[in-house]
């Protein structure tokens, strides 16, 4: 739903996390545009020295290692081609930065994570904490998946969605997403001459999803990437920006024209909510008839009685999707019971279940204490 143009204002974030897309970084014959890069670079440095703490979240290492190993078709023409990139690319990449911060006289200090990293709990926990005692030593965090060993079937697969999982584990109030693209259009503007910049949403509806439809960026991802990852900050409370990366010091240049698409954050939910909503993969899936969903939005656990399909093999405490009788993910939670006792007792009332299962049982297969919605 599109809305009057927010409030939010990067300057004023005490902590704020940029992503900077290959499309910016890289040149076309696979080269950094160091030029470019360095304005970039002065912007986070004015900022840190006011106080502000900046998160990188870096694209490009793919890239660079095509061009330093030879690859043809930028690295991505087969998973062991794009691996091989980003081990060689990832170097080059962050030698660049560090030297351009330290220049600055910051300190840069990298990151890399898998999918996996931050969609287990305990990891999640560890990369929160280095992150946060990095800030508070006023280093530069530089962050990027580790596409040297990330597989097709685990992976964020593009660093928009890495960006906001990354500010949530960092309990950020901001995230910038630099594109070659000036925000959310009405319809392509590179095709419809009458598309109009969406300067605000207040909340992404089918409306708004659908004007991503078709988009393109050059790089792993596209404007449904960055609303995706608008989804993703947004439920954690993190308004989030796209932004034109086009031009020389392009911080400098959103806080003062403004120009960009700004998507409004919900509530900021807990910890535990803001880990479970933001996880790109769920160990399985429970399906809820229209009563059940109804009692979920009344604020009630769910119960055995409303589910009435079971998919996948998961464990008790394994975060499972709530899908309603349409297919729509509703909700995420915790399950109280693993996938084979679920299976048993779908279905059936809470009097039923000490006899189908052998002991005294949980009333509730997902708490809403444990709960949260999509």
């Amino acid at each position: 739903m599109v809305a009057a143009l927010s409030a939010f204002s990067p300057s004023e974030c005490p902590r704020l996390v940029v992503k900077v897309g290959s499309s910016l970084l890289v040149a076309e014959d696979g080269t950094v545009r160091q030029d470019w890069l360095a304005t970039l670079v002065a912007d986070i440095a004015e900022r840190q020295k006011a106080g502000q703490k900046i998160m990188l979240v870096s694209s490009g290492a793919i890239a660079l290692g095509a061009r330093r190993l030879g690859l043809k078709g930028g690295g991505r023409k087969s998973l062991d081609d794009a691996q091989a990139a980003a081990a060689a690319g990832q170097i080059a990449l962050s030698q660049c930065w560090a030297e351009l911060l330290g220049a600055q006289s910051l300190t840069a200090a990298q990151i890399l994570v898998t999918l996996g990293d931050l969609e287990d709990r305990r990891r999640y926990l560890n990369a929160a904490a280095t992150l946060d005692r990095l800030l508070r030593l006023d280093a530069i965090p530089l962050i990027n998946e580790n596409d040297s060993v990330a597989t097709e079937e685990i992976r964020f697969g593009d660093n928009d969605r890495l960006a906001a999982r990354i500010g949530q584990a960092a309990r950020a109030d901001g995230i910038i997403l630099l594109s070659n693209v000036a925000g959310l259009y009405s319809a392509d503007p590179k095709r419809d001459d009458t598309a109009e910049l969406i300067r605000s949403v207040d909340a992404i509806d089918e409306t708004v999803a659908a004007m991503a439809e078709g988009a393109s960026d050059m790089g792993s991802g596209g404007m449904t990437s960055k609303i995706q990852a608008a989804r993703i900050a947004t439920a954690a409370g993190i308004p989030l920006a796209i932004v034109s990366g086009e031009p020389d010091s392009p911080l400098r240049a959103f806080t003062e024209t403004g120009t960009g698409t700004i998507f409004a954050a919900d509530r900021a939910p807990s910890a535990r909510e803001s880990w479970m909503a933001g996880r790109l993969t769920a160990t399985g899936s429970v399906t809820i008839d229209a009563g059940a969903a109804k009692a979920l939005r009344d604020g009630n656990s769910l119960l055995p009685a409303g589910v009435t399909h079971v998919t996948g093999a998961f464990d008790r405490g394994d975060v499972v999707d709530i899908t309603d009788e349409s297919g729509t993910i509703v909700a995420r939670g915790l399950a109280e019971y693993d996938s084979a006792a679920a299976e048993r007792i779908k279905g059936r009332q809470t009097g039923e279940l000490e006899a189908i299962l052998g002991y005294a049982p949980r009333p509730a297969l997902v708490h809403r204490n444990h709960m949260v919605f999509l």
